[in-house]
């Protein structure tokens, strides 16, 4: 049965997770972390300050879930550009954000996906009706951010753009490859939508 979350005397939030909803999550969380990759030192040891001055790439990820993590500030897929100068223009403004913002918005997602798996690490051991894991409010927004870049990853490999297609992916027959995707893609929806109205109550 999917788990919602709750809220918390005092603020925060509260689910249970049953020990393969667990090692979902987890797993989910640490290939989030795989695939932003080490920050621009590449590991702890490098020099704080130095880390603080670097400046990011200025050119979008080639790869699609990272394009969708990562999206151009200054594009819009839904309007066309009136020029090549405008273009032009758009990409320029675009890979001079991108430069001086992307390797915050990656330490950030980082931070995120390792407060969930330290969470999830930290439960006390799940016996037969599982698990409750109890979050503080710093912690249940940093959930909700992990919980938000899974959906887009998820979704970026399910190719959804738009409403209508997770519509189509309710249908899926049960030996469709993408199904286990899909199945985890809608469980994290849920999760996503209780925890964002528990911390909006």
């Amino acid at each position: 049965m999917p788990g919602q979350f709750e809220p918390l005397p005092g603020g925060g939030a509260a689910v249970a997770l049953d020990d393969v909803e667990i090692s979902i999550i987890r797993s989910l969380a640490v290939q989030l972390l795989e695939l932003i990759g080490p920050g621009p030192g590449g590991d702890a040891s490098g020099d704080p300050l130095a880390e603080l001055f670097a400046e990011g790439p200025s050119e979008p990820p080639a790869d699609p879930v990272l394009r969708r993590l990562f999206p151009d500030a200054y594009s819009d897929p839904e309007k066309a550009p009136d020029s090549p100068a405008q273009a032009e223009e758009r990409r320029a403004h675009s890979a001079e954000f991108r430069r001086f913002t992307e390797n915050d918005l990656r330490a950030g997602k980082r931070e995120n996906a390792l407060a969930v798996i330290r969470s999830l690490d930290a439960l006390a051991p799940v016996d037969a009706a599982g698990a409750v894991l109890k979050l503080s409010p710093e912690e249940s927004r940093r959930w909700l951010g992990t919980l938000n870049d899974l959906r887009l990853a998820i979704g970026s490999r399910l190719e959804i753009t738009h409403d209508e297609d997770t519509e189509l992916l309710y249908g899926l027959p049960d030996e469709d490859p993408r199904k286990p995707m899909v199945m985890a893609y809608l469980w994290l929806g849920g999760l996503q939508e209780t925890l964002v109205s528990t911390l909006m109550s």
